[in-house]
């Protein structure tokens, strides 16, 4: 039986300590190499397209240029990169920039080297991690009351998230899983809600992304809070 890939991963902490001990998590790990450990994002610009990491873990606050604008770099330089973003703050603004920068998770500090495992293979199985507490606000964010429509009728367009939902019929099992996948809940969490398997689950999830024309859950939670 065939060992699964060792994942190459990257880390941006501007704090020494915390970046060492992360570092340290990481290299623990059978399953992930730790490629890099930046002190900032000039450093990681500057290093990481080198090295190709496929998981980049990103502080949000770093001195000078933040991991907001690094993420956006980032993911121009290394097309193939999936970033998952760490903050000890509840900044919903900047939880919902980074995700448009590119950013496809966003853990909750502080996080065990448990979590930063299991993080860096679900982002590459094609979830995107959120601490619960992340997850609670974008929920929140996205709920807000939609606009009110036009006075004059007009033809409804694409940006709408609520109407490209609709034109991409969406089946009522798919629904279910969207609803819970916007939730915060991973996949096994899904697919035990759900009363079916996780392969059910990821049918259902890579379904959804191709109707929606998305390639992660990041993508999807933006476009309830572009709508």
């Amino acid at each position: 039986m065939s060992k699964n890939p060792v994942i190459n991963v990257a880390i941006i902490e501007d704090q020494s300590e915390l970046r060492e001990s992360l570092q340290e998590v990481l290299t623990a790990s059978p399953a992930l190499h730790c490629v890099a450990a930046c002190a900032n994002g000039e450093e990681a610009i500057r290093d990481l397209p080198k090295l190709l990491p496929q998981v980049v873990f990103m502080d949000i606050n770093l001195p000078g240029m933040d991991g907001v604008e690094c993420t956006r770099q980032l993911v121009e330089l290394i097309p193939s990169v999936l970033v998952v973003m760490l903050t000890a703050y509840d900044n919903t603004e900047a939880i919902f920039r980074s995700l448009e920068a590119g950013a496809c998770g966003y853990l909750h500090k502080p996080v065990s080297g448990r979590e930063l495992v299991a993080a860096a293979k679900d982002v590459v199985g094609g979830a995107s991690p959120m601490s619960g507490k992340i997850a609670r606000l974008v929920i929140q964010a996205f709920k807000k009351p939609l606009p009110a429509p036009p006075a004059q009728p007009e033809i409804p367009k694409k940006s709408s998230t609520a109407q490209s939902i609709a034109d991409a019929e969406l089946t009522t099992r798919e629904k279910e899983v969207l609803h819970l996948l916007l939730d915060g809940l991973m996949y096994k969490e899904i697919a035990d809600a759900m009363g079916v398997s996780s392969h059910t689950v990821n049918f259902n999830i890579q379904k959804i992304y191709q109707k929606l024309h998305c390639r992660s859950r990041a993508q999807v939670v933006g476009r309830f809070l572009n709508s």
